[in-house]
């Protein structure tokens, strides 16, 4: 029976969406930083307080009741507006303060990140900034669960509930073998994907599926212009293989000045009248309360990327 006077805490709430959304009392417990006894104490609290079984334990599963499910978006949207209130409160003055967590994809961190931290201590010095680096689809899922405040990631991703600011446009470069035939080139064509046995990141980076898309563009046989049994989780990785001869690949410009500087590396430019090139932004819920304040934000991101790229171009243009 229902305790008419029992209003739940945001913590009570909290440890029942996580343990929801983990299926595990062991895994909730680690990401909301407590122990087990506490977090079955939280969540017996808000069951008792309700009146209502929320989820069914068992030695092997953890099972969301129907009524479970029922109130979960409730509780979500209760976090969520929570979160939303202090955001808005941190950043009445227009400014963006405290606590904010970045998704950002690998094949853009490790190049705008150095520009991007100076900003920030420059422009927000009240600025607490904590760095996801995760592929796409996964910082997709951790916005949806709240984890994340926005992400930095390749445009389009289509995910529902989300908005997505474009910040700017990514020219991509291709990267052979010092001693390769197409090295140094400027006027790179799609059809000659097929002449550089691409090495490709692993599936699931975003990067991999944009020179596939290219190579079906320049209606190139994907599996004949690149080496699809070699394949890496890193571009630092890649660009060790084609120094050892193995293939070639493709890079965002903004990646050259920090990955292509290995004289056994050479770059190849396409031509300007060709489009090879990914499109980047910030992705955030359509929900947050903080819109504006992630649009200016979206400019340090874009200033960090041209400062990437004017150096690679510095480094590589010709003599």
């Amino acid at each position: 029976m229902n305790n008419k006077e029992y209003r739940p805490t945001l913590a009570q709430l909290r440890t029942f969406v996580t343990i929801a959304e983990n299926k595990h009392f062991g895994s909730a417990a680690a990401k909301l930083d407590i122990s087990q006894p506490s977090l079955s104490q939280a969540l017996v609290a808000l069951e008792q307080g309700l009146g209502v079984q929320l989820i069914e334990r068992s030695t092997r599963k953890v099972i969301v009741t129907s009524t479970g499910e029922m109130l979960l978006p409730y509780a979500k949207a209760a976090l969520e507006a929570s979160d939303a209130f202090l955001s808005q409160a941190r950043g009445a003055n227009g400014t963006l303060t405290g606590p904010l967590t970045i998704g950002i994809i690998p094949t853009i961190a490790p190049y705008i990140l150095p520009g991007l931290l100076r900003s920030i201590d420059d422009a927000y010095p009240d600025l607490e900034p904590r760095f996801v680096e995760e592929q796409t689809q996964h910082l997709l899922s951790k916005l949806r669960e709240g984890n994340l405040d926005l992400a930095v990631a390749a445009l389009p991703t289509e995910a529902p509930g989300m908005v997505e600011i474009p910040l700017y446009t990514e020219a991509f470069t291709a990267v052979t073998p010092a001693a390769h035939p197409l090295a140094g080139r400027d006027d790179l064509t799609l059809s000659e994907l097929e002449h550089l046995d691409l090495l490709l990141l692993d599936d699931g980076h975003c990067l991999r599926d944009q020179v596939l898309d290219l190579c079906r563009r320049a209606k190139v046989n994907p599996s004949e212009a690149t080496n699809a049994v070699t394949r890496a989780s890193s571009l630092t990785t890649i660009l060790q293989l084609v120094m050892g001869n193995l293939g070639a690949t493709l890079v965002p410009e903004s990646a050259l000045v920090t990955e292509c500087q290995n004289p056994q590396l050479a770059v190849a430019r396409f031509a300007p009248s060709v489009t090879a090139e990914r499109q980047v932004g910030l992705v955030f819920r359509s929900s947050a309360a903080r819109a504006d304040e992630y649009r200016a934000f979206g400019t340090l991101v874009t200033s960090a990327f041209e400062d990437a790229v004017e150096r690679s171009r510095d480094l590589f243009s010709s003599p």
